[in-house]
């Protein structure tokens, strides 16, 4: 009988951890309240420092996400071996696609590349108050 106990283990992520796990995805989802009601938005991403940037297009994401409060989350996983990690960034959505501060010029400067295609012309950025993370592996961690 093995000393290994099989049961998967969850794990606390830290946060400089989260911070180069969010820079290695580039899809993600946006949570925000529009109305009264939770949404939650499949988008694309950058990552600079403690800020999320998305590119989106008028209407209820960038209407919601405004000078609110907003989460957005990234997660890989390994179905075969049953492992994976999630990351959620809270924070205070700012839209900067024309603001004039250097922060924003070089933010709107990364790469974000839409898979949605159409015109996504207005730039979120997200500014990180609090990180967490979570990660899932077929053994405890040694």
């Amino acid at each position: 009988m093995s000393d290994i106990d099989p049961s998967p283990a969850l794990a606390p992520i830290p946060r400089d951890e989260c911070l180069r796990l969010l820079a290695t995805q580039r899809f993600g989802r946006l949570a925000v309240v529009d109305g009264d009601q939770p949404v939650i938005f499949p988008v694309n991403y950058s990552v600079e420092d403690d800020h999320v940037v998305i590119r989106t297009a008028e209407g209820s994401k960038l209407d919601s996400s405004k000078l609110r409060r907003v989460a957005f989350e990234v997660d890989h996983v390994d179905p075969e071996r049953r492992e994976g990690w999630s990351v959620v960034v809270q924070g205070i959505g700012h839209e900067i696609t024309t603001a004039l501060d250097p922060l924003s010029e070089r933010l709107r400067s990364l790469a974000v590349d839409s898979w949605a295609g159409a015109d996504r012309g207005h730039w979120v950025r997200i500014d990180a108050h609090h990180i967490t993370g979570r990660r899932l592996s077929s053994s405890p961690p040694a």
